[in-house]
């Protein structure tokens, strides 16, 4: 594997610092020193997760370590780390390999969701933040890799199991929920002789970890105003000639969340001399969600002031907020707060189930000569995405209803009756979006050499190779309307309840969907055979890549009495796509197009490690990289409004890649074992950044504003990096069994999304802040850290669509990790995470004032058992 410490030979100083301390350490403090050796021993700057023992990490997931390397950032999804943010940069720009491979992924651009991959199967991570002509390309932000076992190198006990109760409290106030779930696992490593190994892992997962959630829908920003005279002045609501901007509307929901994981994972290592060896490994991971939804939603029928149109309506939704009683609050032309007459308040009783499986395997051979290696790899990837959500909706009236979500408050609305006295009328349509099916399969082969020539030469070695990939990557949709009855709704079918943690509301409404359903909208309402198929939601991406790459590897005297080694290549990337959709021309047709696209990428790049002994390296890095676009975005897809505004959405299939030109700069001292202080710079000069424009297009004479993915913004991204880890050696008794992990990442760019138009926000994934600080205790059979992890505000795409680009707010996260060996076969863990019950913010329109979410996921407790034999 690139980046293991098996690339390069440590330095002799390296050896003599180890050999110093022969103090056998295991647990937290091994891995952590094994980790060390991996970004000592690479030539490229890499930061390193091991986990060689089964079960050593203290995270749950592997998503929850990678978060708190250095320079990396997490977003949470259900309360969970999910994708990473590497150096300032979104998760469209890094690129996740398992074994050295691309993997297919549910999700419907490219990024990998590193919170299916449990901690127990995991040998090791690896972020490569510099490049190397051997790696994949793909990779602007970063390359994270995830290692699984080898066995026959393998030196744990034969059999691992775990198990224990999780409980979540985010959702311990939804009635009829419980929210205590349980995680296990179990693996088996057997060397059947010297020569033959395999390793076998399972695990099961459930997650009850509901959680309330507070939406704002944005804002109407039209600047139309009214003509001169009219009657009309819903965009100016304070009359001073400026156009003042209004929410669409806002909702909250509480989410009685039954999540259930399981997977198998499998693996074969075969060495019958030391000039071949073959491996074999396979993932798969099953996850199966179903998700109510107890959701109100106000301000549908006139926050928004959606029909003021060009001024030629009376202007009846102004006058709502000029009516007896109302009020309203402006920050920067925005309502924020209001006091609204008549407003619609709906309840939504709704139901999300889905279904994603995921395969990742390959077959790995390597044959060594005496100066030549040969190694070739074939692997296979498969993923795939079903989902559905149906609702349940009925509308009332209340006299009033005020809000309130400026910024620095707890979001807040009020009502003038409670939610079980309204009339609960069904007048309105119910919703079944789904299913909604996506398959991603990939294909991938790849063939290596390397040539040794020995001797006293400079040049150490030649390494040349190609790799060849084949993806596809299809959508549908369907969905359906079931009409209303107009019947009531029975109170004695619903139940009123609050919830303490997250937005202060109304009391939410929750009862048996499915028997509403039947008085609502009649038997059978939510039949799938009523499905009709959204056409624009109908898509596929094929994408071909061929590479070849050489790469030269050196080690000699150096500047400064310096022991110096390193590599020089190039990587030369064809890719080739084919993308289907269906587009509209009109309002109501659509046609099936194929797009063609093709470009080819030159990428060279150079490393080089100064070694200065006593611990003491210098690493420089350069490489220009890209990073291909999601495969969403690349869709044929075109749909259009049938209403003003005249607005649409469409994919772009001629998108190019993202290009950078990176410069790599690392001071490292390893001034003892499980030791280090690191400072690291790094420069990219990117071009070609791909976000969303709004572009006029005229078709049958009517003008859409179309938003669309498009290449465009260049400019430069920087950062430093610092990281500081030691244990408390030179503390006198028990105090020298603590220890500190610490890191520390400032980001500057002058990149920008598209939008807002009039204040862009700043490029996805963008923290200029981050900082991660552990407190470790080591000693004997007791471990345990308090962890501290911190980011500044960063721009993410929260969800599926690439075009709904939020701000996330600071977070300050805390948790907490114990765990008691009570003899060598048996071992007690305590975890809480999120103990300050840290709530996820973001809002909308680079304006702090304009909520876009506000998540109470509260705390997750798990205590489990590990029985080692």
């Amino acid at each position: 594997m690139a980046g293991s410490a098996a690339e390069a030979p440590a330095s002799t100083a390296a050896q003599e610092s180890v050999a110093l301390d022969e103090v056998v350490v295991t647990g937290v403090r091994k891995s952590l020193r094994e980790a060390l050796d991996v970004k000592r021993g690479s030539d490229k700057v890499v930061e390193a997760i091991s986990a060689k023992d089964i079960g050593v990490l203290p995270d749950v997931t592997i998503a929850e370590s990678i978060a708190r390397l250095p320079g990396v950032n997490a977003t949470r999804d259900r309360g969970n780390d999910s994708q990473a943010v590497v150096r300032g940069l979104g998760a469209r720009l890094v690129l996740g390999t398992v074994n050295g491979r691309e993997v297919a992924s549910s999700e419907p651009d490219r990024n990998v969701r590193w919170e299916i991959y449990p901690s127990e199967v995991v040998s090791g991570v690896q972020v490569y933040k510099s490049q190397s002509a051997d790696l994949v390309a793909g990779g602007v932000a970063a390359t994270i890799n995830i290692s699984t076992i080898d066995p026959l190198d393998y030196k744990g006990p034969e059999f691992v199991l775990r198990a224990g109760p999780v409980f979540y409290d985010g959702g311990k106030d939804i009635p009829n929920y419980k929210t205590t779930g349980y995680r296990g696992s179990g693996s088996w490593v057997h060397k059947i002789n010297d020569d033959l190994a395999v390793v076998l892992g399972v695990t099961a997962q459930r997650q009850k970890n509901g959680y309330g959630s507070f939406t704002g829908w944005g804002y109407n920003d039209s600047n139309a105003r009214p003509p001169a005279g009219a009657s009309d002045y819903s965009s100016d609501l304070n009359r001073d000639g400026k156009v003042d901007y209004t929410p669409w509307g806002a909702q909250m929901s509480a989410s009685r969340i039954d999540q259930k994981r399981t997977g198998v994972s499998g693996g074969l290592q075969y060495k019958p001399t030391d000039h071949f060896e073959l491996k074999a490994d396979a993932l798969y991971s099953k996850i199966k969600i179903t998700e109510v939804q107890d959701q109100t939603v106000w301000g549908a029928n006139n926050w928004g002031n959606w029909n003021r149109g060009d001024g030629t309506n009376t202007g009846w939704n102004d006058g709502d907020y000029h009516a007896a009683g109302a009020s309203f609050t402006l920050i920067n032309n925005a309502v924020v707060a209001a006091t609204v007459p008549f407003s619609s308040v709906q309840t939504v009783l709704a139901k999300y189930t889905e279904d994603k499986d995921l395969f990742a395997g390959g077959v790995n051979g390597k044959w060594t000569g005496d100066q030549w290696t040969v190694a070739g790899d074939i692997s296979y990837s498969k993923a795939k995405r079903d989902n559905t959500w149906k609702a349940v909706r009925f509308e009332a009236w209340p006299t009033s209803t005020s809000f309130d979500w400026r910024a620095g408050k707890t979001p807040t609305i009020t009502t003038s009756q409670d939610s079980i006295s309204l009339s609960q009328t069904a007048d309105l349509a119910g919703s079944h979006d789904g299913p909604e099916r996506l398959n991603d399969e990939l294909k991938a082969a790849a063939l290596d050499f390397t040539r040794d020539f020995g001797g006293e030469s400079v040049f150490k070695s030649v390494q040349f190779g190609a790799r060849a990939s084949d993806r596809t990557k299809d959508h549908v949709s369907f969905s359906f309307a079931p009409s209303a009855t107009g019947a009531t709704i029975p109170t004695s079918l619903l139940t009123a309840y609050k919830l303490d943690d997250g937005a202060n509301v109304p009391a939410l409404l929750t009862g048996d969907i499915d028997k509403i359903a039947t008085v609502a909208y009649g038997a059978n309402a939510f039949a799938v055979s009523k499905a009709t198929e959204e056409l624009a939601e109908r898509w596929a991406v094929n994408e071909k890549v061929y590479e070849g790459y050489a790469k030269l590897n050196f080690a000699g005297d150096g500047v400064g009495g310096s022991w110096v080694s390193g590599n020089i290549g190039a990587r030369l990337v064809h890719t080739q796509t084919s993308s289907d959709g269906q587009q509209q021309n009109t309002a109501s047709a659509f046609t099936a197009v194929t797009v063609d696209n093709k470009y080819t990428d030159l990428l060279p790049s150079a490393n080089a490690k100064f070694d200065f002994g006593d611990g003491k390296l210098f690493r420089l890095g350069v490489a220009k990289v890209i990073a291909r676009p999601p495969l969403d975005e690349l869709r044929a897809s075109r749909t259009l409004a049938n209403w003003s505004p005249w607005t649409g959405s469409a994919g772009n299939p001629k998108l190019k890649p993202f290009e950078a030109i990176q410069f790599d700069a690392s001071a490292e001292y390893y001034f003892r074992p499980e030791a280090l202080v690191a400072l690291s710079y790094y420069y990219k000069d990117v071009d070609s950044y791909i976000g969303w424009k709004q572009t006029p297009v005229t078709f049958g004479g009517q003008t859409y504003t179309v938003a669309s993915p498009a290449n465009g913004g260049s400019g430069h991204i920087q950062g430093v990096e610092l990281t500081f880890q030691t244990p408390f050696f030179f503390l006198p008794g028990p105090l020298s069994k603590f220890g500190i992990y610490s890191n520390y990442a400032y980001v500057e760019s002058n990149l920008k999304e598209f939008s807002p138009a009039n204040n862009p926000l700043r490029m996805t994934g963008l923290a200029k802040n981050t900082a991660t600080v552990d407190l470790w205790y080591a000693n004997g059979p007791v471990e345990a850290r308090l962890g501290w992890k911190y980011h500044s505000p960063m721009t993410v795409i929260y969800g599926w669509n690439g075009a709904d680009l939020q701000t996330l707010e600071a977070e300050k996260t805390l948790d907490f990790s114990s765990s008691y060996t009570v003899n060598d076969h048996v071992a007690v863990r305590f975890q809480v995470n999120n103990l300050t019950n840290e709530a996820l913010r973001m809002y909308r329109d680079n304006d702090p004032n304009r909520i876009g979410r506000y998540d109470s996921y509260g705390r997750r407790y798990l205590m489990d058992v590990t029985v080692k034999f």
